[in-house]
Parts: structure tokens; C-alpha cells; sequence
């Protein structure tokens, strides 16, 4: 006999959907994959026996990361090649009134930044996992172990192995919205106005540029390095123009970001990582399959 989906069931579901989200996104980098899992965890709860479910959210959580681990395995597997650096798809990221706290919302906006997300692309699927679990939502080894079929023990080395991977790798940066949103503005400014000077004023001298055109549009096909080839390149590519540009602010992977449309299109998306009040990291994304999810 077929089973029907009650009104109950998919309340609890949706009520829970923000931190599937959040924990597939973390774990892919790709908001396409993170929904396709999502949607198949609904198949798999909208199928399940709820007298075999105490408690909501870990299984869902479960089902999720596991989903989440097994579609990475399969990326890995395929080894995919892409053309140029590689950054994550740009994630919407509004914590409203849910994560009041200071402090865990300054642990929720770095889990999804772009400087760490690349970094966790360098972790097997298990690390990941157990650092998404761990650091970004805060779950206790035990529930992880469960959640993974491990052994706590083992799931500590884990967390211990991808913490230290993560810690040595990420660059350092600061959170504070309202000073990256004053240097962006700035940035783009100068950009603008060919201000060259203006630029290299706002970099700290070994910033990086890194561009993400998956071969698709233009992009530095490597990392830029130093302030002046950083603020040479902006100042160059702004001279070009867009046609019909306009400019969007939006809270993008927890801080600040800049969505610029040509038309009504998305064009490209520009974040900045801010130390010292300096500009360490400018990112642009510009491949077309990764701004789709911004067009309205």
C-alpha cells in the first residue's frame, strides 16, 4: 500500500530544512547538489517508519550528511577537471532572528565562507563531514559517531585531523560586515573610477585574486598575486565596461558581497576578505552555472 505524506510530516520536515541545507552546502559547495540532497532526504523521511523515529532532526541530519558524503564520493570519483580556479557556488546566507548570539552566528558565517569552503575541498568526504558536524553545528562526538557508523574514537581523529588541515591552510580574516562592506565600496569606487592609487591603497600587498569562470566566461585562468597585478587587473577589466550595469548588495556565504547584473542578469559575483583594514582575498565568480540561483 502506498504511504501518504501527512501535513505533520512535512511540517516537521520544513521546519528542519534550513540546517539540511546548511549541512549540504557545507559538505558540497554546490547549492544544486545541496538541494538534490535535500529533496532525496525528504524521500527518504516521507518513506520512513516514524515509530522507528525518536528524534526528527538527528535523523534527518543523518540521512543528509550521509547522502552529502556518498554524492562527494561520486565527484571525487569522477574526477572532474574544471578550467581555472575553483570557487564555491555563492550561497544566500540571511541567520535572521534564528542565531541571535553573537558568537555562533560569527561560527555559522566563517563554516560557509569561500576561504574555508576551499580549503574542506582538500578533505576526504569523512573529514568533512566530521568537521561540518562538529565545528559549524556543534554536534557532540557521540551523535557524529552514531550518525557515521564509527567509533568515537575514531571520529575524534577525524575532527582532530581536518581541524588541523583547515587551521594551517585557511587564510586569516576578519567578520566584521559593516568594515567589508566599507572596503567594498571603496574597492568598487576606485575600480570604477580607474583610481589606481585609490586601489592599492585599500590591498594589503600580497592579496590574492582569485577568479572562477569555469572556462565559461573571462577570468584570470590563474591566481593573481601582489597589489599592484591585483589592482592593475581591476582597473583593467572595469575600463571594459558591462553592458546596462548595475550593482546589488547581498549577504553572500556569511559576510558582504556584491552582485553585479548586466540587464537583469547576473554577471559576476565580487567578495572581499578584510585584515588590518586591508583587502587579503578578492573573489569573483563569474561561471555562469554557479549565478543562477541569483536571478530573479
Amino acid at each position: 500500500m502506498e504511504s501518504v505524506t501527512t501535513d505533520t510530516e512535512t511540517d516537521v520536515f520544513e521546519e528542519h530544512r534550513p540546517v539540511l541545507l546548511g549541512v549540504a552546502y557545507r559538505m558540497l559547495g554546490r547549492v544544486a547538489d545541496a538541494e538534490d540532497v535535500v529533496q532525496e532526504a525528504w524521500l527518504r523521511w516521507s518513506g520512513a517508519d516514524r515509530s522507528e523515529v525518536r528524534e526528527p532532526r538527528g535523523y534527518l541530519v543523518r540521512i543528509t550528511t550521509r547522502l552529502a558524503i556518498d554524492r562527494l564520493r561520486q565527484v571525487k570519483a569522477r574526477g572532474e577537471t574544471y578550467v581555472g580556479p575553483w570557487l564555491p557556488e555563492p550561497y544566500v546566507t540571511d541567520f535572521g532572528d534564528s542565531v541571535p548570539d553573537t558568537a555562533d552566528r560569527a561560527v555559522l558565517a566563517d563554516s560557509v565562507s569561500l576561504a574555508v569552503l576551499v580549503v574542506l575541498e582538500s578533505l576526504s568526504p569523512l573529514e568533512r563531514a566530521v568537521f561540518v558536524l562538529r565545528e559549524a553545528f556543534g554536534y557532540p562526538y557521540a551523535d557524529i559517531a552514531a550518525m557515521l557508523d564509527r567509533g568515537e574514537p575514531a571520529v575524534r581523529q577525524l575532527a582532530g585531523r581536518a581541524r588541523k588541515h583547515v587551521e594551517e591552510r585557511r587564510p586569516r580574516y576578519e567578520v566584521d560586515p559593516a568594515q567589508r562592506r566599507d572596503l567594498t565600496e571603496r574597492f568598487l569606487a576606485a575600480a570604477a573610477e580607474g583610481d589606481l592609487e585609490g586601489l592599492m591603497s585599500l590591498l594589503a600587498p600580497d592579496v590574492r585574486l582569485v577568479g572562477d569562470s569555469g572556462g565559461k566566461a573571462k577570468a584570470p585562468l590563474r591566481v593573481l598575486e601582489t597589489a599592484d597585478n591585483v589592482g592593475r587587473f581591476m582597473v583593467g577589466i572595469a575600463g571594459q565596461g558591462i553592458p546596462e550595469v548595475s550593482f546589488r548588495f547581498l549577504e553572500l556565504n556569511g559576510g558582504p558581497a556584491v552582485l553585479v547584473l548586466s540587464g537583469d542578469q547576473p554577471d559576476s559575483v565580487l567578495q572581499l576578505d578584510v585584515l588590518d583594514g586591508r583587502i587579503q582575498s578578492v573573489y569573483i565568480i563569474r561561471n555562469p552555472d554557479k549565478l543562477r540561483s541569483l536571478a530573479w
